[in-house]
């Protein structure tokens, strides 16, 4: 007899085989003589209904006394199913109870908020949307080393403990070993990392560009997909602490190319997702946002619109709009001006190019003109920017500048100042939120919801 996860029971051409499955019960619905359960393993949005009979051993009180949450071992026939809406049903020739559920078992036959789920972290992926986010990951996270080592990236482990702020923003988490009661001081009275762990003063990363653009100098294209995190006190929808980046770096390269693979590169995961998780994604368009799989349709299907930043400001300041946040050249996009261009003036994804130097990182190529830079953000439908990036800046003169005018000490980055001495070439990348692009395909409203156990401010539960 053959034990066998339900995704592959369901992909199956025909019935007729005995088979051995083990999960958990979504529904167990008992009437006279005969159970019908639903079971669960994970592997796939539907279930498999196991129709067991009074005949059985143990039927009652055992089978009769299973409902949501028993874990199960169920085996029996595989045959067509006479019920509406599935393929396949199990005529159970035995159901062994695994795990027993308490009385207070809180995940019930019932909606429950999304806020509630959050405090039950370690129980929610078993519900529909959870579950189903899970397995959106998942084929998201496959697409996307498929795009990348189809194309000969090599997959960099970038460190996830540095001493190199890559953002140059100083929102990063401390890693110490010290009395945080009494920690080390110096004669100036401040902390002395000279006796930490490290020997220095170390964060968490918020980035893994800087270690990729050494990878990328000697193996032309790489790219990184690992956690970071951000020390920002953010308590909103679209904010975490912990969150996965996807950030490839490429020699040889300059803006237009970057620009191309990142629309080749967010079609692709937007297509393997389809492709894998057809149900998932048919859920999250009838009971999250119904507007998800023509939103992911059009971005597949449609080109890329190129702007520079300065063409976007001119386009906000004659739309007539009334914005929250006042637009005008040398400030930042926020995301309303964003989801304007992409949804309503443009229609379609647009990429934005050509930031003023001034609010973008150090790294960034400075372009003749001298008040711009060669960034670009990708800004989509429903959520503004998904993807920021820029050609960096291989020029040791002009790097250095941009330092001083940054605060960062030249001593501290002394080995990214080396790769501009040795051997340096045009090169450009970008990062991608892994959970912003979650969000974006699965239309969930809150970020803390797309991943499994949300770090925010407060919070650092399960």
């Amino acid at each position: 007899m053959t034990k066998i996860r339900v995704k592959a029971l369901l992909a199956r051409e025909t019935a007729g085989e005995e088979v051995s499955l083990e999960g958990w019960v979504r529904t167990a619905r008992h009437s006279k003589g005969v159970s019908f359960l639903e079971i669960s393993d994970g592997s796939s949005f539907a279930g498999i209904q196991v129709v067991a009979d009074a005949t059985l051993d143990g039927y009652d009180p055992g089978i009769r006394g299973l409902r949501t949450g028993c874990s199960v071992r169920a085996k029996g026939q595989l045959v067509d199913s006479p019920g509406k809406g599935q393929r396949f049903e199990i005529h159970a020739t035995d159901v062994e109870l695994v795990g027993a559920v308490d009385d207070d078992y809180p995940l019930q036959k019932k909606r429950h908020t999304f806020e509630f789920l959050r405090t039950q972290g370690h129980l929610r992926t078993r519900t529909n949307t959870l579950g189903a986010v899970l397995r959106v990951r998942n084929a998201a996270s496959q697409a996307i080393h498929e795009f990348f080592q189809e194309r000969g990236f090599l997959w960099l482990h970038s460190p996830i403990i540095t001493a190199s702020d890559a953002e140059g923003a100083g929102e990063m988490f401390r890693v110490s070993t010290l009395d945080a009661a009494a920690p080390p001081r110096t004669e100036a009275g401040d902390v002395d990392f000279a006796g930490d762990f490290f020997g220095r003063e170390t964060m968490l990363t918020v980035s893994g560009q800087l270690e990729a653009e050494i990878a990328a100098l000697s193996h032309t294209n790489v790219y990184s997909f690992g956690p970071t995190f951000r020390a920002e006190n953010s308590n909103t929808s679209r904010h975490l602490a912990e969150f996965w980046m996807v950030e490839p770096e490429m020699a040889f390269c300059e803006l237009d190319g970057n620009v191309e693979l990142a629309e080749s590169f967010l079609k692709a995961i937007l297509r393997g997702v389809l492709e894998r998780c057809p149900d998932d994604m048919e859920f999250f368009n009838q009971r999250i946002d119904d507007t998800v799989l023509a939103t992911l349709n059009h971005v597949i299907d449609a080109p890329f619109e190129r702007i520079t930043y300065t063409e976007a400001v001119e386009i906000l300041l004659a739309s007539g709009r009334d914005f929250e946040f006042s637009v005008k050249w040398g400030v930042d996009l926020q995301s309303e001006h964003e989801r304007f261009l992409a949804e309503e003036h443009i229609g379609r994804p647009v990429v934005v190019t050509d930031y003023p130097a001034a609010i973008k990182a150090f790294y960034m190529y400075r372009n003749d003109d001298e008040r711009t830079v060669r960034a670009m953000d990708v800004l989509v439908p429903k959520v503004g920017e998904i993807i920021g990036g820029s050609q960096r800046e291989h020029r040791e003169d002009i790097l250095r500048d941009r330092m001083t005018d940054a605060g960062l000490s030249h001593d501290a980055y002394w080995w990214y100042l080396d790769l501009r001495r040795y051997g340096s070439v045009p090169h450009a990348g970008f990062g991608l939120g892994f959970e912003r692009v979650v969000q974006f395909m699965t239309g969930m409203a809150n970020i803390r919801d797309v991943i499994p156990f949300p770090r925010v401010p407060g919070n650092a539960e399960f």
